[in-house]
């Protein structure tokens, strides 16, 4: 070929030579090499450190790919075959030695490896600003309720969600996905049904994810006694499996901790589980007679609850001014429903059922022992 075939602009360099030489051996190994070739690889790599410079650099460009999801791969794949076939129609309608292919079109006289290079990188591309594209939110909201407060929401998919006291809710919307942080709380949601966007919840170390279905997800850290993150379903079906959180600890020694990645559950009407902040999964069980969220209707319930961690939950909602000095009280065990505003009822009746009597003490009610 001589030098007129060739625009003086886009002659090779030495520097294009050693990368084509760099990016020809690394899809030949990723092929397969024979003892003979590797050999040979080795020994043109050991040859110049300007090769191992140039071969480290498409390593890291091909290792792209391993980090692509499939719907990228299979966008990446579909560029390639329509740049490929646009490089073969312009290579039949304008040959070698036309004018157009002479100074119109680098694509007749670009080695093959070249070519791919070029091609994969545009489609690389075009991918990476699909992606940024599809994860830019497209409806965000923040929700909070104030102690002793209780609202209701409708999302723009007609989705609702029922917020007990103190508690905080992030929503974002994408193209693809619904997504609500819940970073401390108590909800209720009753999630809208679609297939092309499925619903996570991301509490803790929990990630629940729906297509369409009722369910309550409570999150309260920094509760006494209620610091685990719990799922109940209403109806539909549930999907919890650990998230983001490092399995160490007794999560590392639980048979359900396998890894962040690999356990999940799936929970179905009437049945709830409960999560560790250091993501051991308890065991699936059955939702209690009071319902997911009793809350809606006024009332908590305890199963076996101490009774330090009763008037914890009572605070939640506003000031109960009960107090407990003694931490063999505390420890006391109740069982019961209750409704958090008017505690004149739990007041009447706990005397009843547990060794305690009530002491007013300057606006304050101390629960002491009765023996």
């Amino acid at each position: 070929m001589n030098n007129e075939s060739i625009p003086p602009n886009i002659s090779d360099s030495p520097d294009d030579h050693l990368d084509r030489e760099a990016l020809s051996w690394l899809v030949r190994r990723h092929s397969g090499l024979s003892t003979e070739e590797e050999e040979r690889f080795q020994t043109w790599l050991a040859g110049d450190p300007a090769r191992r410079t140039a071969f480290a650099r498409w390593q890291a460009e091909w290792d792209v790919l391993d980090d692509l999801p499939a719907d990228g791969l299979d966008i990446l794949r579909k560029n390639l075959a329509d740049d490929k076939r646009a490089m073969e129609k312009v290579h039949v309608e304008h040959p070698v030695g036309s004018a157009i292919g002479r100074h119109d079109t680098r694509w007749n006289w670009m080695p093959k490896i070249a070519m791919v290079t070029a091609v994969f990188m545009i489609s690389l591309a075009g991918w990476q600003g699909w992606d940024y594209w599809q994860q830019q939110p497209v409806f965000i909201q923040s929700l909070n309720t104030l102690r002793g407060q209780q609202i209701s929401a409708t999302l723009p998919d007609g989705s609702q969600l029922r917020l007990d006291t103190a508690t905080s809710a992030d929503i974002t919307y994408f193209r693809q996905r619904r997504e609500v942080r819940l970073p401390e709380g108590n909800i209720v949601f009753q999630v809208s049904s679609d297939s092309e966007r499925p619903f996570d919840v991301l509490a803790g170390p929990l990630r629940i994810t729906v297509v369409g279905t009722s369910f309550s997800v409570r999150y309260t850290p920094n509760v006494p006694g209620a610091e685990d993150v719990r799922v109940a379903v209403e109806e539909g079906r549930v999907r919890v499996a650990l998230h983001n959180v490092a399995i160490k600890g007794k999560a590392a020694e639980s048979s359900h901790a396998v890894s962040k990645d690999s356990y999940a559950v799936e929970l179905t009407a009437g049945q709830q589980v409960t999560a560790s902040a250091e993501g051991v999964l308890g065991p699936v069980g059955a939702v209690s007679v009071a319902g997911i969220a009793p809350w809606r209707e006024g009332r908590v319930s305890f199963h076996d609850i101490p009774l330090a961690h009763v008037l914890a939950e009572f605070e939640r909602y506003g000031p109960s001014r009960f107090l407990i000095c003694d931490p063999a009280v505390a420890a006391l065990r109740l069982t019961g429903t209750f409704n958090p505003r008017y505690l004149d009822n739990f007041a009447r009746v706990l005397p009843q059922v547990l060794p305690v009597r009530l002491h007013e003490n300057a606006g304050m009610t101390e629960i002491i022992s009765s023996q």
